[in-house]
């Protein structure tokens, strides 16, 4: 079968990084396609290249007979090529219904937008294509992180493509939002329509891929048929080796209560929550889309202002009220959205290493410029974080090297306490491993880790012990021994609990 797309011999080189090195890449009509690799393989980069983001140094693309080089993002889109990417880019104030049409808006003649319509449209698009029941008057930056993505999704599928990309688009989806998703994508297949999925989640690649191209250090591994593989075998092809803990779990010894947090509330998204942490342990917790469990956190960190509760750390009553009295106190967060929380991605990943933590690389009002470099040359040798250099702009690295670059951050400022929100979003597998790891040598340390997560493996394999959220409230707490599948569901759907209104 003649390909519809085709991509040959593209190479494209950012400053003092090769991305992509001649690289191959197809795909037929009516196809499942997933583009594979570690973080900083080059998935991202090729599929920037097709949106008309980026010009390759070198190489063709071709879709349907037509070669696309030089062509607008906006020219790529009138041909058929929709994309969802691992980025997502939206006004804040604009609504749902403004971001569902932006530039396509319904008009009522003489230039003007016809507005009842729009937003008309906008809900009836989201509940046709994915079921959504969302304010279409909403501003963007009321949704929570799943549900802007899930706009996102209806925003590409709206204008009918031929071909569409998906860049890592289930990482803050819930299970039944995912299903959900491949149930369309499924669909779409079903009418013709080719897809390209990139995705660190192996069993989704096995549940709807037909066939997979591997990527490795920008350069082609393979093209497989999906039937045809082994997940183990697949991993082994992306980071050259066999990665044989998945969960790495270190045994710490676990000892006094390092932060005590005792009836927090903020309105009806988190309800009278307590618990403790202590020293040397991975306290987990579940819950699904809408439990309240980030924002939970974010009030634990002061970034979000509470309606009543108490912190303890360390035994001493503290006041939060604040990230930076939250950081004077030693605890850090590791948010959900790294690149519009984590990071700031116009700054060198030197800047966001130490910028918490200034005050102790200064003296006199001055930076020891020595001492700083040395300090952030020796986490990016720890954490593997691939970059040129320790100038080099933080936007320019991987998804995962700029996660690397978070936890090199509030590594520096020594914290007792350290959070982390759906760390592994969009990490590939080796890069998972030396997180979990990272992990394991905190805790080691006598530090203190929650790890917010909806992967149930992943809590499960890590914890010492699992608090379950349900509509604001923890509505279990489990041991490393009691805690299952069943029963973590089982309590995230509100099996148990009375009053769940």
């Amino acid at each position: 079968m003649a390909a519809l797309l085709e991509m040959k011999g593209i190479r494209k080189e950012f400053p003092g990084v090769v991305a992509l090195d001649g690289v191959d890449f197809s795909v037929v009509p009516g196809e499942i396609h997933a583009l594979l690799g570690e973080n900083g393989a080059g998935k991202s980069t090729l599929i920037k290249i097709l949106a008309g983001l980026y010009t390759p140094d070198r190489g063709t693309v071709v879709f349907r007979g037509e070669q696309l080089n030089g062509l607008s993002p906006q020219q790529v889109q009138a041909r058929g090529i929709a994309f969802i990417h691992q980025e997502r880019a939206y006004i804040p104030y604009f609504t749902v219904g403004q971001t569902l049409f932006l530039g396509r808006e319904p008009s009522r003649g003489a230039g003007l937008i016809d507005w009842p319509r729009l937003y008309r449209k906008a809900s009836e698009e989201l509940v046709r294509i994915l079921g959504l029941e969302i304010d279409p008057h909403a501003p963007m930056e009321s949704l929570t992180v799943s549900e802007k993505q899930l706009v996102d999704i209806t925003k590409a599928l709206i204008t009918n493509p031929s071909l569409i990309v998906f860049d890592e688009p289930t990482g803050p989806l819930s299970e039944g939002e995912i299903e959900r998703l491949f149930a369309v994508i499924k669909r779409l297949k079903s009418q013709g329509v080719t897809v390209v999925y990139i995705s660190h989640r192996l069993d989704e690649v096995f549940q709807i891929c037909d066939r997979a191209t591997v990527l490795k250090d920008g350069k082609n591994v393979t093209t497989l048929e999906v039937k045809d593989a082994t997940p183990d075998g697949i991993v082994r092809l992306m980071v050259g080796k066999e990665l044989k803990e998945k969960f790495p779990k270190v045994v710490a010894s676990i000892g006094d209560p390092i932060l005590e947090v005792s009836n927090l509330c903020r309105g009806h998204v988190v309800r009278n929550v307590s618990f403790k942490l202590r020293r040397g342990e991975i306290l987990g917790i579940y819950g699904l889309v809408g439990a309240g469990r980030t924002e939970m956190v974010r009030l634990v960190f002061g970034a979000d202002k509470k309606d009543a509760g108490s912190i303890m750390v360390e035994g001493v009553p503290v006041i939060i009220n604040s990230p930076r009295e939250a950081i004077d106190q030693g605890i850090a967060l590791v948010p959900e959205d790294r690149r519009g929380q984590g990071v700031i991605v116009e700054m060198s990943v030197r800047d966001n290493v130490t910028l918490p933590s200034l005050k102790g690389f200064s003296r006199a009002g001055f930076v020891a410029s020595r001492r700083e470099r040395a300090a952030v040359q020796n986490f990016v040798k720890q954490l593997n974080i691939k970059t040129p250099g320790i100038d080099h702009f933080v936007k320019y690295l991987s998804g995962g090297n700029q996660q690397k670059v978070v936890l090199s951050k509030w590594l520096c400022g020594s914290a007792k306490v350290v959070i982390f929100d759906q760390p592994t979003i969009g990490i590939d597998v080796g890069a998972k491993t030396e997180i979990y790891r990272l992990m394991g040598k905190l805790v080691s340390d006598g530090a203190g880790v929650i790890l917010v997560s909806s992967e149930i493996p992943e809590v499960l394999g890590l914890s010492d012990r699992i608090l379950v959220m349900y509509r604001g409230r923890i509505t279990a707490e489990l041991s490393r021994e009691e805690a299952t599948p069943d029963r973590l569901l089982f309590y995230a759907m509100g099996g148990g609990v009375a009053d769940v209104q």
